[in-house]
């Protein structure tokens, strides 16, 4: 180290891409097939256009028939080829089969799914192909479809963004996650903000499409002949759309807008202060500001406050304090006199009423929290043998309707109350297959239900999509289409919703110890999702605002709460069932 002489500032070089890139190598001259197999496998994790590289590793024929973009297999770890073998007289060639361990797939749409860890093996061919110089090559001649990537390499090539689209019959959006590339993409060569809007254009995924809509019209795209969409020097993108776009109206344009707004979010690298939407001839369509898209936003009728509830010691309905040292606030009404001790509670969104189930777990009642009133008669009675076997814990959605599960074995239901009022009405749930229903909760758009299923000694999470149509004038609704969240997980015990499209999950896997951590609806997750520090956690609570702190009930911390940039504090020693708004 220097001990003497002037300080002098220097220039310091250009900071670099921190994330890994992988440069694709052509085959070398006399490769075997191991090595060929091995060389291809690499090149398919570059963003080589068009997969240029990897195709050399081709047949000329293959090379034509090979549609990496119609989906991505995604095994635990890189794709292990086994050893060669001859494909015998009737199949001349060599065989490679590749082994792994599938955990999800990615479809065409760009919609990843988790699957429950299974055996991956599949076998890609090779044939000895004449090259231009005369000389005999290994090439591959026949491929599993798409691409197969081990997870670390898919989450280094890959992002989750969330598109958005309408609630059938509202205005107010719905996320629909797939992943798009976190460069540029191989084979449209567009940047992460073009394949979002694409993605947007192309329409919502087919899991999702049943409960949403969107305005733009039928065969609206990108103009053709557009890879990259361009901000000004203000911030403004503007977005060049096809002759399907040019006749909307005013209105219908500005959700279009919105969606594009909603949807560009999520590229955090990205700050968009306007869509200029343009039509097929340059000229303008309409324009929306950063922040005008919000009142289409599921909880824009809703107070913004966010307050947390909790059950006091006493079966008391209160509001947490904003730090450890403040004191709980019993509710207004009913629910905050102990009257009827309480055990589970689910405060409306828009904080005006409460319902609360009774500590024997029997009867559901519904209250105002913001007045005095006097205590209606339970809206439902459970008449299960044991509390494990009658009400749920209950979930509000944001349309003001109530849901609950009643678990009595004798007479199963899922049942919603219109406005939170009564009578219940029963919800057809397609796909239980047996299993019961131990708890729920609604995604503040109303339509997807996150769903704890129990059977046997097992409890796994699953997400329905809530269906609604009119019967004679009456709204009958329905759960369909059921598909697993975390197949990772042995058990899950408490689940809540913490986004439009991101849950925080307590369980654990087979052996292994329980773990509190976020996961997206589609069974995906970062690899730092994982939260430490806390244990034994019997029930957890998070708000779709992402600066909102985490809130849960452990069996040896009482209440604690997970601010941002900060370790787990208690807030309150007795106490159970925190709760935000929903």
């Amino acid at each position: 180290m220097p001990d003497r002489g002037d300080v002098r500032a220097v220039k310091a070089s250009p900071r670099g891409d921190s994330q890994v890139q992988v440069e694709a190598v052509p085959p070398r001259e006399g490769a075997g097939p191991g090595e060929v197999v091995a060389g291809f496998l690499e090149a398919i994790t570059s963003d080589d256009a068009n997969f240029a590289t990897a195709r050399t590793y081709l047949t000329p024929e293959m090379s034509k028939k090979w549609r990496p973009e119609t989906g991505t297999t995604v095994l635990s770890k890189a794709p292990d080829p086994g050893p060669a073998r001859s494909g015998g007289r009737d199949n001349p060639g060599i065989d490679v089969p590749l082994l792994g361990r599938q955990i999800a797939e990615v479809d065409a749409q760009r919609a990843y799914q988790a699957v429950a860890p299974t055996d991956y093996r599949r076998t890609i061919h090779l044939s000895q192909y004449e090259t231009a110089g005369g000389k005999a090559e290994w090439r591959i001649d026949n491929l599993p479809p798409g691409l197969v990537l081990g997870a670390s390499d898919f989450q280094r090539s890959h992002r989750s963004v969330n598109k958005y689209y309408f609630a059938a019959g509202r205005n107010t959006v719905v996320a629909d996650p797939v992943f798009i590339r976190q460069r540029i993409d191989p084979v449209t060569r567009m940047d992460p903000v073009t394949q979002s809007v694409k993605a947007l254009l192309d329409g919502p995924t087919d899991w999702l499409k049943p409960v949403v809509e969107s305005p733009f019209p039928e065969g609206t795209a990108l103009k053709k002949g557009t890879t990259s969409l361009r901000f000004d020097d203000r911030n403004t993108l503007k977005v060049p759309l096809n002759k399907y776009a040019s006749g909307v109206s005013r209105s219908q344009c500005n959700k279009m807008a919105a969606q594009i707004l909603f949807t560009l979010k999520d590229l955090s690298a990205t700050r968009v202060d306007e869509v200029q939407l343009q039509r097929a001839n340059g000229g303008p369509l309409c324009g929306l500001r950063s922040g005008q898209e919000e009142a289409y936003s599921p909880d824009h009728s809703a107070t913004r406050a966010g307050n947390q509830y909790f059950v006091d010691s006493k079966g008391r309905l209160a509001v947490l304090p904003d730090d450890a040292k403040g004191e709980p606030d019993v509710v207004l009404g009913p629910l905050g006199t102990g009257a009827v001790p309480l055990t589970l509670v689910a405060v409306a969104r828009d904080e005006s009423t409460a319902a609360a189930v009774s500590t024997d777990h029997r009867q559901l009642y519904v209250a105002s929290i913001t007045s005095d009133v006097v205590q209606d008669p339970p809206v439902v009675q459970s008449a299960g043998k044991t509390p494990e076997q009658r009400l749920s814990a209950p979930s509000w959605d944001g349309r003001g309707d109530l849901w609950i599960a009643d678990r009595n074995p004798g007479d199963p239901a899922l049942l919603r109350f219109a406005g939170g009022a009564g009578p219940p009405r029963r919800v057809v749930v397609a796909g239980l297959d047996g299993a019961r229903i131990e708890s729920l909760r609604v995604s503040s758009d109303g339509t997807r239900i996150a769903l704890l299923l129990t059977d046997g000694k097992k409890t796994t999470l699953q997400i329905g999509r809530v269906e609604r149509r009119d019967d004679k004038g009456d709204t009958l609704v329905s759960v369909a289409d059921l598909r697993p969240v975390t197949p990772q997980l042995e058990t899950v015990t408490a689940v809540s919703w913490a986004g439009p499209s991101r849950l925080v999950v307590v369980g654990k896997e087979a052996g292994g110890v329980q773990q509190v951590r976020y996961i997206r609806t589609d069974g995906s997750s970062s690899p730092d999702a994982v939260l430490q520090g806390v244990n034994s956690v019997k029930s957890v609570a998070a708000s779709d605002d992402p600066n909102r702190p985490l809130v849960a009930h452990s069996e040896e911390d009482g209440i604690v709460r997970l601010p941002a940039a900060a370790n787990w504090q208690t807030v309150v020693t007795e106490g159970s069932s925190p709760v935000y708004p929903g």
